[in-house]
């Protein structure tokens, strides 16, 4: 169970990471940058000039030690940057620059996000840091960024300009560019509600410490039922990073087999980049050999147990979501007949109960109550098929979204108690 040797070229590498980064709306046509420093020296970097949304392998420019480069165009013109990045830190290898939104506002009101948000996004992101501003482009930013990234930073805002991360491979830095910009995300929608609650570092460590143990076993040959399963589970997990519900190292997806056993996306795997053959099978104290089931399979297999009913379960952090999960406001879905229908009313559960091995986390969802927001992690959706899950998350998401957007408006009207008893007789929700 360890890191697979990475095989993929770096222009084919660079490519595929800036398409994805564009595709999420986290760069523009013309913005940003990426590179990789190979075993050899050399730098390969995105070019000056060229479309993001449209790279292909052949415009990815290699830069030798010696300064001299092969490539149908010049490199991007932030390549001093990179270059003294990889100068001050030999232990990084590849680095991303690019202007999203949530952080590029971070950078021209000179502040930096406190990751301290959520576990996962505070680990992965690394020490933040911030660097004054320079001129793109000149030697002197990349003095600037250097010296930053020189005391150990490695998820680093441009004053008046937007981020740079580094990372071990580029895989990790885009892993922390993407946590970094969703704290930012969700810290925008999140003071839009009322003040943050951040963790402390107990709670941080109550998170980092936890460890799920099964004994490792060799399952029977996979039912047509259970492939069904494997294909559904791995396509609505890549929608959900596509439509910005989950992240590519937050949140995991699970769906019942059979009274004894279920499907669950692994830990420490890229989301969107899963494959059938990826997800863990969990039957009572054992998951299948040679994977790692997600660290929050013990509370989906809790939730199974009480549950009967539930057939497939996920714990996502869509930004809007998961602002009502860091601060103290409710979130009242009585705001459209579809909101109270799919989710009814929404419980809010204390920090830290998914964590335990008391199964407590099953109390906090019934028939009833199908989805819940996680003190500072974002949310649970319980549903009876793997469509039904994410249809009521994507329900959770929209009307949070509302909510917050209404607040900008006035007043958020909710339905009055005789329209939800007029509801609950139509749809049968007694």
């Amino acid at each position: 169970m360890t890191n697979k040797r990475n095989t993929l070229h770096p222009r084919d590498e660079i490519m595929r990471t800036m398409d994805r980064i564009y595709r999420y709306r986290m760069t523009t046509t013309s913005g940003g940058n990426l590179s990789i420093r190979d075993s050899a020296g050399d730098i390969w970097i995105s070019p000056a000039r060229v479309d993001k949304g449209n790279l292909n392998r052949r415009d990815i420019v290699c830069v030798h030690a010696d300064g001299t480069a092969d490539g149908l165009h010049p490199p991007s013109s932030e390549f001093p940057f990179h270059k003294a990045i990889y100068e001050a830190r030999p232990d990084i290898r590849a680095i991303v620059h690019a202007h999203p939104v949530a952080l590029v506002a971070f950078s021209i009101c000179r502040q930096s996000p406190d990751t301290r948000l959520f576990h996962q996004a505070h680990s992965v992101c690394g020490k933040v840091g911030f660097a004054p501003y320079a001129c793109p482009g000149s030697e002197a930013l990349g003095v600037s960024i250097a010296d930053t990234f020189s005391k150990g930073c490695d998820s680093v805002i441009l004053e008046n300009h937007g981020v740079v991360v580094g990372g071990s491979d580029l895989a990790r830095a885009f892993e922390r560019f993407e946590a970094f910009e969703f704290a930012g995300k969700t810290l925008i929608k999140a003071n839009q509600l009322s003040p943050v609650r951040f963790l402390d570092e107990d709670q941080l460590r109550q998170a980092a410490d936890r460890c799920v143990n099964f004994d490792s076993y060799d399952p029977d040959q996979a039912t047509a039922g259970e492939l069904e399963l494997r294909k559904q589970l791995c396509d609505f997990v890549r929608r959900g990073c596509r439509q910005r519900l989950l992240i590519s190292t937050e949140g995991s997806f699970s769906a019942r087999v059979d009274a004894d056993s279920f499907l669950i996306t692994p830990t420490q795997k890229d989301r969107e980049q899963l494959h059938a053959d990826d997800l863990v099978l969990v039957r009572g104290n054992q998951r299948e050999a040679g994977k790692l089931a997600s660290r929050a399979a013990r509370a989906h297999q809790a939730i199974y147990d009480k549950h009967p009913h539930v057939q497939a379960i996920v714990f996502a952090h869509p930004v809007n979501a998961t602002a009502f999960s860091v601060t103290e406001t409710p979130l009242d879905v009585r705001t459209i007949p579809e909101s109270y229908v799919f989710l009814r009313d929404v419980r809010r559960v204390p920090y830290g109960v998914q964590y335990r091995d008391d199964g407590s986390i099953a109390d906090y969802v019934c028939r009833s109550n199908p989805a819940a927001v996680l003190q500072n992690d974002g949310v649970v959706v319980t549903g009876s098929t793997v469509l039904d899950t994410f249809d009521r998350l994507e329900v959770l998401e929209s009307t949070a979204e509302a909510v917050i957007n209404a607040g900008a408006i006035g007043n958020v009207s909710v339905m009055s108690g005789d329209v939800i008893d007029e509801l609950c007789t139509a749809f049968n929700l007694k």
